[in-house]
């Protein structure tokens, strides 16, 4: 079986245009996720610059999704905001969850 997927679609988005945005990313998680989606972040950094991280449960249930008949989400949120995505696939290859309080 393979291991879990990390995609993180990244764009430049104009400061006029994050708040549509943000609307937009919350707009798509409140419709039905695909299968394997495990967890998805909207993150902001410096500059403009913006990142959608989403974990996926396998490489099979990302490509499934991409192969859909619905385009991917996460680059068409970028497109609709005039921003021009990119993307890159990583394989999990270890990971760790820190026991904390609850927050």
């Amino acid at each position: 079986m393979s291991g879990r997927i990390l995609t993180e679609v990244s764009a430049t988005v104009d400061a006029h245009r994050e708040s549509a945005l943000v609307a937009g990313f919350r707009e798509l998680l409140a419709r039905p996720l695909p299968d394997g989606l495990l967890r998805t972040e909207l993150l902001h950094g410096q500059d403009g610059q913006w990142r959608i991280h989403t974990l996926w449960r396998n490489r099979e249930a990302l490509d499934t999704m991409r192969t859909g008949s619905e385009p991917p989400a996460a680059p068409g949120l970028f497109r609709s905001v005039e921003a021009d995505p990119s993307l890159e696939v990583l394989e999990i290859e270890v990971h760790h969850f820190a026991a904390t309080a609850s927050e």
